[in-house]
């Protein structure tokens, strides 16, 4: 059971997209010229075969919070070497029956051959401006050191917390259920029982074997809200909550201990700062590129051909067709 809600992350690196789509061409064969011994093959039937490339190349287009544990399942990977296959067994197969030639088919794959190059462009960019950025960190670090001493509270860390907790799942019962059996379970532990002895022998968390119901030091906003509202009520090391419901169930949890917030040194917020600083300069590098081409003087504009494009829909029939099929509506459909 996982109680940490990762933070999002949609867009990923550029230049890792542009690995991507540089091997990935809609008419690149499966077959690589690459030496077997550091691109073995995966799997192959008598068509095309998987190469460990092809599995990296797929890997990138991956956000990157999805891609860091994805080799740690094997069915995932097993499923993805599976799917790689048979895409390029298709491919193979479309290209032995020339589809790629057919006019339709030969101006969709320009089209797309096209976003390749785009994309690609976009990373040089970016690439380039990263570089740049490198050669002028001297300067970077001095004013990383400004924004930290004028904002020090923006580098503050959060206070941290380390807890033990009894999970009881409300899917494959009743939250009535659940939460009698963890009721039962605080009571045990408030009449002197071993609290992860506890957990080992009755919670329903997937990590209990492993981790005998201790969680690692974690914020609240890392957490489940209620959890972490429960966790953030509790005082003392050894204090125990009620039982508390969250999105996985009822929770039984025992404060292990908290560390306050505290501020963080330069030393440690300076990563972050030259982090931010580099991020900034890269989009805004990326930015003015995308501007110089959206404001070139030479754009023209047929408004005409445009305006074709777009299908006019009368909002008066609109508004007859929604009240004729309303609800209780008694209107005949109009002829």
């Amino acid at each position: 059971m996982i109680l940490f809600d990762p933070i999002s992350r949609t867009r990923g690196s550029m230049v890792a997209l542009a690995l991507v789509v540089a091997t990935a061409t809609p008419l690149a064969s499966s077959q690589t010229s690459a030496p077997a011994a550091t691109d073995p093959v995966l799997m192959e039937n008598s068509i095309a075969q998987v190469r460990k490339s092809d599995y990296d190349i797929e890997l990138l287009r991956m956000p990157p919070n999805v891609r860091e544990g994805f080799p740690n399942s094997e069915r995932r990977v097993g499923d993805l070497v599976r799917r790689l296959l048979t895409e390029r067994t298709l491919a193979a197969l479309a290209r032995e029956e020339k589809l790629d030639k057919l006019p339709e088919n030969a101006r969709r794959i320009e089209v797309e051959a096209q976003r390749v190059q785009m994309q690609l462009k976009l990373a040089k960019i970016e690439a380039d401006a990263a570089a740049e950025f490198e050669a002028k960190r001297p300067a970077y670090e001095a004013r990383a050191k400004e924004l930290y001493t004028v904002d020090r509270a923006k580098y503050t860390a959060p206070e941290q917390f380390f807890a033990s907790h009894i999970l009881f799942d409300v899917k494959s019962r009743s939250r009535e259920e659940a939460l009698k059996l963890a009721q039962a379970a605080r009571a045990r532990v408030v009449a002197g029982a071993d609290f992860n002895q506890v957990a080992r022998e009755v919670s329903e968390d997937s990590t209990v074997k492993r981790n005998h119901g201790k969680l690692d030091w974690f914020t609240a906003a890392e957490m489940d809200p209620a959890f972490a509202s429960a966790v953030q009520a509790l005082k003392n090391p050894g204090d125990i909550s009620e039982p508390v419901l969250s999105q996985f169930g009822y929770h039984v949890i025992k404060l292990e201990a908290r560390r306050p917030a505290a501020q963080k040194p330069f030393e440690e917020a300076r990563t972050q700062i030259l982090a931010e600083l580099r991020q900034r300069f890269i989009n805004e590098q990326r930015d003015a590129a995308l501007a110089k081409v959206r404001n070139d003087p030479a754009t023209r504009s047929n408004k005409e051909a445009i305006d074709a494009l777009v299908i006019r829909v009368d909002p008066n029939a609109v508004r007859r067709a929604a009240q004729e099929f309303a609800p209780g509506s008694t209107a005949p459909p109009s002829k």
